[in-house]
């Protein structure tokens, strides 16, 4: 009876580290993000907040037009975390992929106890970069002086 108590105090330990291990930063970002990049949206939305699950039905409805080709590729995409940083009930983790050497980030934030990945509009966490725009600025030195035609000389 006690060997058996023992071994269910064992296996309850192991499980216990298991799960509690699951609920940090990194492996919920791992988890998120091989997710995300295999375009496994309903898998990566397991590991996010509800805006980014909003964020993911868009993506997931695009996805349905790219060529299957990348589909393919998408699927060996591998994914590296390189440093995560949790300060209170947020975290930041740094990562790359093999197809982008750039690091990213990718914001993290806790809720009722569960880490969950926090997607905003202005994340950039595939890569391509929009084209910046420059500063519209208005020249004020050289202003045009515009003949005066309203007054014509008869």
């Amino acid at each position: 009876m006690k060997k058996v108590f023992l071994g269910l105090a064992a296996l309850l330990m192991i499980v216990g580290m298991v799960s509690c291990s699951t609920n940090s930063p990194k492996p919920v970002a791992e988890k998120f993000l091989i997710s995300f990049w295999h375009m496994d949206y309903k898998e990566a939305k397991k590991y996010a907040t509800q805006d980014t699950k909003d964020m993911l039905d868009m993506l997931e409805q695009l996805s349905t037009t790219m060529p299957d080709s990348d589909k393919v590729h998408a699927r060996n995409i591998k994914v590296d975390v390189k440093d995560v940083k949790e300060e209170g009930d947020k975290a930041v983790v740094t990562f790359v992929t093999s197809d982008i050497k750039d690091e990213k980030q990718l914001n993290l934030v806790k809720q009722d106890g569960q880490w969950l990945v926090n997607l905003t509009k202005n994340d950039n966490i595939g890569g391509e970069e929009g084209p910046e725009e420059e500063p519209v600025t208005q020249d004020t030195t050289s202003a045009a002086v515009m003949p005066d035609t309203t007054s014509v000389a008869q």
